[in-house]
């Protein structure tokens, strides 16, 4: 980061902070990374009371306009192997871990290099859904 680009980080972090401050009393700043244009990965999960959890593979519904999302595919294209098993296997984990047990879906965004980062789980059957069914049966 030059010089130039420094001192325009600071000054926006001190102006955020100074409205912050003005408008909720408490100048606290949450700062999250910039991903350049990011995949939306989503990941359908099935799990059922007895503690069994499934996941239908991976959505990409990274075709946006306005946030909402225009084209949903799956699997994803170009998506690599090793990447999609992680993340596969992450969505698992993460709705193990809470005991999950309804139909779910884990969203995740992926950078250019491949690593993803956990955005939110939708506790419901999403839209998306027929996208899934499409290439489970």
């Amino acid at each position: 980061m030059d010089d130039r680009n420094a001192t325009a980080v600071k000054e926006s972090f001190q102006r955020a902070f100074s409205e912050a401050k003005a408008a909720f009393g408490d100048g606290s700043l949450f700062v999250e990374k910039f991903i350049e244009r990011p995949r939306h990965i989503e990941v359908q999960l099935l799990g059922d009371n007895h503690g069994n959890l499934v996941h239908l593979y991976e959505r990409d519904c990274s075709v946006q306009r306005r946030h909402q999302k225009v084209v949903e595919i799956a699997p994803a294209p170009a998506f690599p192997a090793e990447t999609r098993k992680k993340i596969l296997d992450d969505a698992v984990r993460i709705a193990k871990y809470v005991g999950y047990n309804n139909a779910g879906t884990v969203e995740f965004l992926v950078d250019k290099k491949g690593n993803y980062y956990f955005i939110e789980v939708n506790a419901r059957l999403q839209v998306e859904h027929t996208v899934s069914e499409e290439i489970t049966g």
